[in-house]
């Protein structure tokens, strides 16, 4: 048996229920529709001259995770790309399991070949999950910092999780981080302490020139605690979603799949001269 199925049985199958339980399905990923995005001759108006990145999270994809959010963007004026990224040989649909590092050489790929058809000179990126934090890998090492105006975290897990402690689990039993790290790194390096967010958030979580947003929930069953998800240093706006609408019952999955309320705050921060108040009433906007 394969290491991924090994593992996907008895380790992760409650992660792969939490962070898939999508209404859209994986049809819609095995179809392949675009929905309107990812359209390489979208030009970027002078209301909103960059292009928009979007980064899926831990066993999503490039069509699934951004079923709401795209067609939001793309009906308010961007030019909007998704990329799929991650991918395990022989897993289909379910990606984001690579090790995070190069993953972010290929949202580095992508986002290039994103400015080279739009004509911009910067991107902006928003990402759900391990997609608002694995940008921070391609910002700070990689060179993004030079090509991305603002990245928005959607429920990111810039500190690793714990689930809820399960992770304290790994070392009673013997074998299971190293099955972690060999069939899913994407999975091992979000864990909280991980080589690879020590070596992320030595120095500072930011780096100059980007700005930050992360809007968190706090009913994330994830990457908890959910205040792990938040960023220090300048130019960081850290945002509970309860703070702008108390009724507002989203979790990991909703925060990024369908909350109107969420996506009204991306574009605040992908449009901050533009932005008015994030409410509940958001939701009929």
């Amino acid at each position: 048996m394969l290491p991924w199925k090994r593992l996907l049985g008895p380790l992760a199958a409650a992660l792969l229920t939490a962070t898939l339980a999508a209404p859209s399905g994986v049809a819609h990923a095995a179809a392949g529709p675009d929905r309107g995005w990812n359209d390489y001759t979208c030009k970027p108006s002078a209301a909103h001259p960059r292009p928009v990145v979007l980064v899926h999270g831990t066993l999503g994809n490039s069509v699934d995770n951004w079923l709401g959010l795209a067609p939001y963007l793309k009906g308010r004026g961007y030019c909007v790309y998704s990329l799929d990224y991650g991918v395990l040989d022989g897993v289909p649909l379910f990606h984001g399991l690579g090790p995070v590092d190069k993953s972010a050489r290929e949202l580095s790929a992508f986002v290039d070949r994103v400015l080279a058809a739009t004509g911009a000179a910067e991107a902006d990126l928003v990402g759900h999950s391990q997609g608002g934090m694995m940008p921070r890998y391609y910002l700070k090492f990689l060179g993004g910092a030079g090509k991305v105006n603002a990245l928005v975290g959607l429920a990111p897990s810039n500190h690793g999780t714990t689930m809820f402690g399960l992770t304290q689990l790994l070392p009673y039993f013997p074998g299971a981080e190293d099955l972690l790290t060999e069939a899913t790194p994407a999975l091992a390096d979000q864990i909280a302490g991980s080589a690879l967010l020590t070596r992320l958030n030595e120095g500072g979580d930011t780096v100059p020139g980007v700005n930050y947003t992360v809007i968190a929930t706090k009913y994330d069953e994830v990457v908890t605690p959910y205040r792990s998800q938040f960023l220090n240093g300048p130019n960081v706006r850290n945002v509970v979603l309860q703070d702008l609408c108390s009724a507002d019952l989203s979790e990991h999955v909703a925060i990024g799949l369908t909350d109107r309320v969420a996506f009204h705050e991306v574009n605040n921060a992908l449009d901050p001269a533009r932005a008015t108040p994030t409410t509940c009433a958001s939701v009929f906007e």
